[in-house]
């Protein structure tokens, strides 16, 4: 073992135990190192399970956008499922806030409408259409849909009361209004003109609340534009006067 090992000269002189302990200890050695490099080349050609679950969506991005003959900067990161979730419920309930603002500032006229042609002597479905053509608003387009789908051989009365679902809860009052006129007969004169009371007083208070929200609003710009430039304008050239004073 020890001429194998390349140990050349003799086993002979006060130097033999020393050189017996040596070849021992490389001989126990040598198999300890050989395992270690073994090891770590195994480990540095195939990753981990987790490093391998990570890199496999990115790699096969990268193939299927080169097959589809662009480079893979050119496709923009997509962001984190939860950023994209907050993202589409933000979006949606801006949109649902615009669309419910939107019928609350058409109810009132459209109901004003329907309260003049229903006193000229019109019936319901003549004063859906005289008023469907000169309201170009959410609340009118949805009253046009449900008399156009009357033409499809269905009732009127049903088709008002999916009004609320296609256009917004604010219409639920003025469709139950005109459905059980249909239905039962009831004298839809007073009923519009209470129900356009009460949207106009809606409409005012709505109002005052978006004008008690105005000096909330400017707190914002007052407080990050007008008091910095107010202290630029005024304390800065004092301090600067005093510093100079100094100086001198």
């Amino acid at each position: 073992m020890i001429r194998a090992l390349g140990w050349a000269g003799p086993l002979v002189g006060p130097w033999a135990g020393v050189q017996l302990a040596s070849a021992a200890g490389l001989t126990a050695v040598l198999p300890a190192v050989w395992a270690g490099v073994v090891v770590a080349v195994r480990l540095r050609r195939r990753p981990p399970p987790a490093r391998a679950r990570l890199l496999a969506v990115p790699r096969a991005r990268a193939v299927g956008r080169r097959r589809l003959g662009r480079p893979p900067e050119q496709f923009p990161a997509r962001p984190a499922r939860p950023a994209r979730w907050a993202a589409t419920w933000l979006r949606r309930r801006a949109a649902a806030r615009r669309r419910t603002t939107a019928v609350e500032a058409d109810l009132p006229e459209v109901v004003d409408l329907l309260r003049l042609a229903v006193g000229a002597g019109h019936t319901v479905p003549l004063a859906l259409a005289a008023v469907t053509g000169h309201v170009d608003g959410p609340v009118g387009r949805g009253l046009a849909d449900a008399l156009a789908a009357t033409t499809r051989g269905r009732r009127l009365a049903d088709a008002l009361d999916d009004l609320p679902a296609a256009v917004g809860e604010p219409v639920r009052p003025l469709a139950a209004t005109l459905a059980g006129s249909l239905r039962y007969g009831h004298a839809i004169g007073p009923a519009l003109e209470r129900l356009a009371a009460e949207c106009r007083a809606d409409q005012r208070r709505r109002s005052e609340a978006a004008a008690r929200r105005v000096p909330v609003l400017l707190l914002f710009p007052l407080v990050l534009c007008i008091l910095p430039a107010f202290a630029l304008l005024t304390v800065a050239p004092l301090l600067a006067g005093a510093l100079r004073a100094l100086r001198l």
